[in-house]
């Protein structure tokens, strides 16, 4: 996976908290680091859809080649592009893990499939990107049950959203079906539109 950088620097490049973080500090630093960081910028049209583009490529933790073929694929679909772009990417086997409290972050449940403590219908995968179906079961291995992350997400994260459905006392969970747009509880709004004109 392309590494993106440090997450606060992330959110303060593209202006939104886009990890997710109570604590991230782009509400007290509004603007780009480094040393020319608060000099005033022209917001082009071209920056403004590439800072779209680069909003949710970080929500995801997704490389620039990743997201490409994620585009190519959803334009190949009959719904409309962003909001099959958006399905794509939330029904990743990572992006699932956390939506059903497995995790408190993105990194976090990526780092959960990676190390194998994640099972999809009962079998051990280890790749965060695999797609999930509806009806397909998710649930921490044995092992990964037991773990303090793992317990301790379960305890804050919110009610998962209404395409998913978890066990909080089995600690496994499914997709029912595929989301729909309003539904996808992103940590900061992303206007997919943008994303399609900067991509086509």
């Amino acid at each position: 996976m392309q590494k993106l950088g440090p997450k606060h620097r992330m959110c303060r490049r593209v202006g939104s908290a886009v990890c997710g973080r109570p604590n991230c500090p782009t509400g007290k630093r509004p603007f780009p680091p480094g040393q020319h960081g608060r000099a005033r910028r022209r917001m082009t049209e071209f920056h403004i859809r590439l800072l779209e583009k680069q909003k949710l490529r970080a929500i995801y933790g997704v490389g620039e080649r990743q997201f490409r073929r994620y585009f190519h694929e959803a334009t190949r679909k009959k719904a409309v592009t962003g909001e099959e772009l958006l399905r794509l990417l939330e029904t990743r086997l990572d992006s699932l893990v956390l939506r059903l409290g497995f995790a408190q972050t993105m990194p976090q449940a990526r780092q959960l499939v990676s190390h194998g403590h994640i099972q999809l219908e009962g079998k051990r995968v280890d790749v965060p990107s695999a797609q999930v179906r509806p009806g397909q079961a998710i649930e921490p291995t044995a092992a990964g049950k037991n773990m303090i992350a793992v317990r301790e997400a379960l305890e804050v994260t919110p009610d998962p959203p209404p395409y998913v459905e978890r066990d909080k006392e089995a600690v496994r969970g499914r997709l029912v079906r595929l989301p729909e747009r309003g539904e996808i509880p992103l940590p900061v709004p992303v206007e997919e539109r943008l994303i399609v004109e900067f991509m086509s």
